[in-house]
């Protein structure tokens, strides 16, 4: 119980800092280097206390300067396609031109955002609720249908 509480500060703290580096950009695009070090204390935080982070988060910092993307204002953003079915976007870290691909597929489901990847979901339907046999008892017995045939004699 106590671990939670612990991960909840730290994650609490995660989400301070991001948003701090947000506001500090949104006010005043050239604090770069500020958010950069909201963004970099985020990070070690997140890497020293083996806390993952969400899919959302990662995606709007580069991963080179640990600078937060913001297209227009810190990043480029471009749309790209392979072929007629594959398209992407394509996000530029202005600082120090590390590219970011993220693909544009309106029916792909990330797997934090599927049912089965949340725990209480997990927990529900663990090993402990799966039926048992028909033909054992709760208390580990054979039933008397199935005994019965094992005791005929053959002749």
């Amino acid at each position: 119980m106590a671990q939670n509480v612990k991960d909840k500060e730290a994650y609490q703290r995660l989400n301070y800092l991001y948003q701090a580096a947000h506001c500090v950009l949104t006010q005043n695009p050239e604090n770069v280097e500020l958010a950069r070090f909201y963004c970099f204390t985020q990070k070690t935080i997140a890497r020293r206390l083996v806390l993952r982070q969400d899919p959302s988060v990662k995606r709007t910092l580069c991963k080179k300067c640990c600078s937060l993307l913001i297209p227009g204002v810190t990043a480029t953003t471009r749309q790209r396609s392979k072929n007629r079915k594959c398209r992407f976007t394509v996000m530029r870290c202005t600082s120090c031109g590390q590219g970011k691909g993220l693909l544009n597929n309106p029916d792909y489901c990330l797997w934090v955002d599927r049912p089965e990847a949340q725990l209480q979901h997990q927990m529900q339907s663990g090993p402990s609720t799966k039926s048992q046999p028909e033909d054992t008892k709760h208390d580990g017995s054979q039933s008397s249908k199935s005994g019965t045939a094992k005791s005929s004699p053959s002749t």
